[in-house]
């Protein structure tokens, strides 16, 4: 099972790394056209699209690799149960929140497939297609709280250290 889920962490950064290739060829397609006197509809919007697809892809990895931002001012000082009990709430409300987005977020790619939604730009996209990034990317981070929770649960969570979180890569 960990290595399932490494793989579907590790599968998600690297669409949210093909989305971003997506952000720079459609900037690169829009400046190409301003300097050859072309214009390909709907480059912004895909950039746009492309760009939301990378931020929630990217979620759940960066999660696992302990990269995303954490307010350690409280549970840094705290030991023993009282920091798991502190830790066991701040995953469980997360993965809550996290459970909420990935509802709404679905909930939203599939009604607009079913109203059949359109961008209001000049690309005239379906939007539920651009959604279907966020919504995975959702889904992605309520598994990765879950197993962070899970893991936690069970003792074996990677802790991180005061000076392991001031790296930068």
């Amino acid at each position: 099972m960990r290595r399932f889920l490494d793989a579907l962490y590790d599968g998600a950064a690297w669409l949210a790394a093909l989305a971003m290739v997506g952000v720079l060829l459609m900037v690169l397609l829009s400046i190409l056209g301003r300097q050859f006197h072309f214009h390909v509809p709907g480059t912004d919007a895909y950039a746009g699209y492309s760009m939301a697809a990378a931020g929630f892809l990217a979620l759940a990895h960066t999660l696992k690799h302990n990269e995303h931002i954490r307010v350690t001012l409280l549970i840094g000082r705290m030991s023993g149960q009282a920091r798991r009990g502190l830790e066991l709430w701040s995953l469980g409300c997360a993965g809550v929140l996290a459970g909420l987005f990935a509802f709404y977020s679905v909930r939203l790619a599939w009604q607009s497939h079913l109203f059949n939604d359109i961008s209001t730009a000049n690309d005239a996209t379906p939007l539920w297609i651009p959604q279907i990034g966020m919504a995975v990317g959702a889904l992605i981070l309520l598994i990765a709280f879950l197993d962070e929770f899970v893991l936690e649960w069970r003792g074996q969570r990677r802790s991180i250290s005061p000076d392991e979180a001031l790296h930068n890569e």
